[in-house]
């Protein structure tokens, strides 16, 4: 049994919402839904455009605060004030635009922010690091094993997997323990996707929960312990990928959970 499994066996989760509502103004994006994701765990989480995905995902990052409902952190209520709280429990968040700097480097970016500093004058004076900040994105990196030609080369020179690799890697340089992202490959080219998801299992091998939110079956049926569906702001169903389909999959993001018609390739053994 692993880890995860234990844990959700046990209640003691990672991170859990409960009866998460949100309102903007009249319109109800999110209807009490529930939510939970233990250590070492993938996640997948589906649903149509407007089933509250993105929302539900601010919200646990701690850019949207819910108007109902409770969070809980490794066993603890939390109440975010803004992201910076939720970076500082180790939930960091890869948005689908990436939000890299393409004019400054590797090193530069995965640092961008919270910059390795050294101090003269007895510590009144403070002055970023650089060789320090490549040094350690060296060394990250390949704890990683992510290839890139120098910590020194421009983001704007690397391809799209590559960009993905390193927005990865600035999320989990300060000791993440839950990573969110936002269809990591959907603007990837092929011989690009199977690289990230294998990133992202060895983010599960270190211990890393992922919340992974992506509309490629084959992305979550790779690389996802469990899936989860949300329809219309509210939870629909979910089963851990070896009691679960494609094609079952696909129905719950349509709003229907009438037997698919299934092949015989669908299940996971």
């Amino acid at each position: 049994m692993t880890q995860a499994q234990e844990e959700a066996g046990s209640g003691n989760y990672l991170l859990e919402a409960r009866g998460i509502t949100k309102h903007f103004g009249a319109v109800t994006a999110l209807r009490g839904v529930d939510f939970h994701v233990g250590r070492g765990e993938v996640l997948g989480v589906v649903g149509d455009n407007g089933a509250g995905k993105s929302t539900l995902m601010k919200i646990l990052s701690g850019l949207f605060a819910p108007s109902r409902g409770a969070l809980i952190f490794d066993g603890r209520p939390i109440r975010f004030q803004s992201p910076h709280d939720a970076r500082d429990l180790g939930i960091e968040m890869v948005y689908q635009d990436l939000a890299l700097a393409e004019n400054i480097n590797i090193a530069e970016n995965i640092f961008l922010g919270r910059e390795p500093v050294r101090r003269l004058l007895g510590g009144w004076l403070p002055l970023v690091d650089h060789k320090a900040g490549r040094d350690h994105a060296r060394q990250h990196l390949d704890n990683l094993h992510i290839h890139v030609k120098s910590v020194e080369q421009r983001v704007g020179e690397l391809s799209g997997g590559q960009r993905q690799a390193v927005a990865i890697a600035r999320a989990t340089a300060f000791d993440a323990k839950l990573v969110i992202m936002d269809e990591p490959t959907a603007a990837l080219a092929i011989k690009e996707v199977g690289k990230v998801l294998d990133l992202i299992k060895g983010l599960k091998d270190r211990g890393i929960g992922v919340v992974l939110i992506s509309h490629r079956m084959d992305d979550i049926f790779y690389v996802c312990d469990r899936v989860m569906a949300l329809f219309h702001g509210a939870n629909f169903a979910e089963a851990a990928l070896c009691d679960t389909s494609r094609s079952e999959v696909i129905g719950w993001i349509m709003g229907t959970k009438e037997g698919q018609g299934e092949l015989a390739h669908d299940r996971v053994h």
